[in-house]
């Protein structure tokens, strides 16, 4: 078993997990923000259930499997109350929901609040006796819970054996490239990025060099691993409040097919990984949505098969 670690030089890989069909499952990130009065107005609510369940139903048609939604915890009811309901509509719909942890930007107390906000997520949601628990995404018939790191203050040590006593424990998958706690995450993805370069200004830095030394280290040195692929349409934050105008331009719709299909230089085809996270299905204010479509030369194109998509040859190194 191969992976390409440089063009012309195969060294051996054996994935630990992989995907449980011949192709991973599609995941798309969610933001459940929409209607506070803090992020702009995209036209719906994300408390309208209605919505959500034509969501739902418009991805499951794409080829998307799951929502990965950003979850904050007690530090954003709003955020809270809408994805309680999403997973009671998931439920209805056969689709499948999970959480992405997004971990506050703060040192003192960091590790008892990701364990707080972790325990208070498996008790309402995870827990055999919570509502609506079945459409929450397993993999090996454990929860797959993603991490989306603001520092490195918690001590993911103690956040490990805390989670641990749950039964089942979860796959924790965390950003980008192993780090000081490796042995306590399970899995990893990489993250919108444009790569060693910076941001270009035309964004034309779209991530090639940043993905192919994320999956040709996963491969060498951590098969033993969840590797998850990342796949993003495009980036622009300037409607954010946080922006700071940086930018990966849609390349007419390839973009999207490059990254969606990158993984497959590092993997042979029997080696294929279990999971590729799309970024984001309707992240309006950083404009990475794949939600009204992809962007191709200018107009919107509706997504009509991602399956597709994904059996498109990756980009050339």
């Amino acid at each position: 078993m191969l992976f390409h670690g440089c063009v012309g030089t195969p060294q051996p890989v054996k994935l630990k997990y992989k995907a449980v069909g011949k192709s991973p499952q599609i995941l798309a990130v969610y933001e459940a923000w929409f209607g506070e009065p803090n992020h702009i107005s995209v036209g719906y609510s994300s408390s309208d259930g209605q919505k959500i369940a034509q969501q739902m139903k418009t991805a499951k048609r794409e080829g998307i499997d799951a929502f990965v939604v950003d979850w904050y915890g007690d530090r954003d009811p709003y955020i809270n109350q809408n994805y309680a309901l999403m997973q009671q509509i998931a439920a209805k719909h056969h689709f499948h929901i999970a959480m992405m942890y997004d971990q506050a930007a703060r040192q003192v107390g960091a590790t008892d609040e990701v364990i707080s906000d972790l325990q208070q997520f498996h008790d309402a949601y995870l827990a055999s006796n919570s509502a609506g628990s079945n459409p929450y995404l397993t993999y090996e018939g454990r929860p797959v819970i993603f991490i989306f790191p603001h520092g490195h203050y918690a001590d993911w040590d103690e956040v490990r054996a805390a989670v641990n006593k749950w039964n089942p424990a979860p796959f924790l998958i965390d950003e980008n490239l192993p780090g000081e706690y490796a042995k306590d995450f399970d899995g990893f993805y990489p993250w919108i990025n444009p790569g060693p370069k910076g941001w270009a200004a035309d964004g034309s830095h779209w991530g090639k060099e940043y993905l192919a030394d994320f999956y040709k280290t996963m491969a060498s040195s951590y098969a033993d691993k969840v590797i998850v692929g990342g796949a993003w349409p495009q980036f622009n934050d300037s409607k954010a409040s946080w922006g700071l105008n940086r930018h990966i331009a849609p390349r007419c719709g390839q973009t999207f097919l490059d990254t969606l299909n990158f993984w497959k230089l590092y993997f042979p085809p029997k080696q294929v990984i279990p999971f590729v996270l799309i970024e984001t299905w309707n992240d309006y204010e950083e404009g990475s949505e794949i939600e009204p479509g992809i962007s191709v030369c200018g107009s919107q194109q509706p997504i009509t098969s991602i399956k597709k998509a994904l059996r498109q040859a990756p980009p050339k190194q």
